[in-house]
């Protein structure tokens, strides 16, 4: 049975495969569903996985020759003994992509025996996740942040966030201000209540888009290998990756997850991402370590008030399965903030345990 390549056919993908510098050999396509944002396409040869074929969203990063310049610096300081190196194929142009009529495209190297988690309970998985963000940022360390371009403005800026959604609801009809009404008061009381963490941090260079299912984990081993959708990397704050990568760590539900109860915040999965981070050497200041908790509590609420205003939107940025996912999505996300708010003192005590150890 031919494979569902949904906008594309199987002579298209093969055709703008033939932009780029690679062996001449009959491809095969299947395409990767987990993204909100871009097309994304496992491309096989004799069966074996070979490549990653993306078109970039353009509505979404309107700087494409920034963002591959962004990435292809990045993917060159990105690899050692304990990170898996990600490449990127040239085009025949040249270039790191290609421009066509049906888009931006991309290739990169494929990683094999790798597999993702959207979730996970096991503590193992969650150090890894640490690890490997801590590796990340170790790695890019040196990197200057003029070097890299915004790919997407003031992406995690709180104070542009609530202007977005405060003219998401001038502008929403009544019925869909109705429908959701519990998101806009509960985005109302937590704008009261979260404020922005101190911008006397370093910037850096950040992934900026940490969820757990952007880390590529062995089939065999479950070790950590590397992070993966990287059109999110620029200079942003520690907290951003730290908060990123914890909300979709310590809670087992989906983000869309309508039933509130089974949305939790398990301590002990903290505690090994977090033992996981200190398990590389030293690069952070005190401060940014001790930011983390406000960070956990920052991110799935941003996120949230994201989701709320292109509900409100119509659906414009994320991609939805369904009229309501967005609603759905910002409040399991305020009720995770929530939950995060509630357990900032024990986020606190357990950064202040690793923190005693490498003093």
């Amino acid at each position: 049975m031919a494979e569902d390549l949904g906008n594309y056919s199987l002579e298209q993908l093969r055709d703008i495969l033939k932009q780029f510098k690679l062996s001449p050999q009959e491809y095969f396509f299947n395409p990767l569903q987990s993204g909100l944002i871009n097309d994304t396409f496992l491309v096989r040869a004799a069966d074996h996985p070979e490549f990653i074929l993306q078109r970039i969203n353009q509505n979404v990063f309107e700087n494409v020759e920034g963002l591959m310049t962004n990435l292809d610096r990045a993917l060159k300081k990105l690899k050692g003994a304990s990170y898996t190196r990600i490449k990127l194929i040239s085009a025949t142009s040249g270039k790191m992509y290609a421009s066509l009529p049906s888009g931006y495209w991309r290739v990169m190297t494929y990683i094999p025996n790798s597999v993702t988690y959207n979730t996970s309970e096991d503590p193992k998985i969650a150090f890894e996740a640490g690890r490997i963000i801590g590796k990340f940022h170790v790695l890019l360390a040196s990197e200057k942040n003029n070097q890299y371009v915004d790919t997407i403005y003031k992406f995690h800026d709180l104070e542009f966030r609530k202007m977005q959604f405060l003219a998401a609801v001038a502008r929403a009809t009544q019925t869909t201000k109705n429908t959701a009404e519990k998101g806009i008061l509960l985005a109302h009381q937590m704008l009261e209540e979260i404020q922005d963490l101190p911008k006397n941090l370093p910037h850096r260079i950040c992934h900026n888009d940490t969820k757990l299912n952007n880390i590529l984990f062995s089939k065999t081993t479950n070790k950590a290998l590397c992070l993966i959708d990287l059109d999110t990397i620029m200079k942003g704050y520690f907290h951003y990756d730290i908060g990123d990568a914890v909300r979709t760590l310590v809670n087992t539900a989906a983000e869309d997850e309508q039933n509130h109860a089974k949305i939790n915040f398990r301590m002990s999965i903290f505690e090994a991402f977090i033992e996981g981070l200190f398990s590389n050497k030293a690069f952070l200041s005190e401060d940014e370590l001790k930011s983390i908790p406000a960070g956990v509590i920052l991110m799935p609420f941003l996120h949230g008030i994201r989701a709320l205003t292109d509900f409100l939107n119509n659906n414009l940025y994320y991609k939805v399965s369904y009229e309501n996912q967005n609603l759905d999505r910002a409040l399991s996300l305020f009720d995770f903030t929530q939950k995060a708010i509630e357990q900032k003192a024990p986020m606190e005590k357990v950064v202040s345990k690793y923190l005693q150890q490498v003093k």
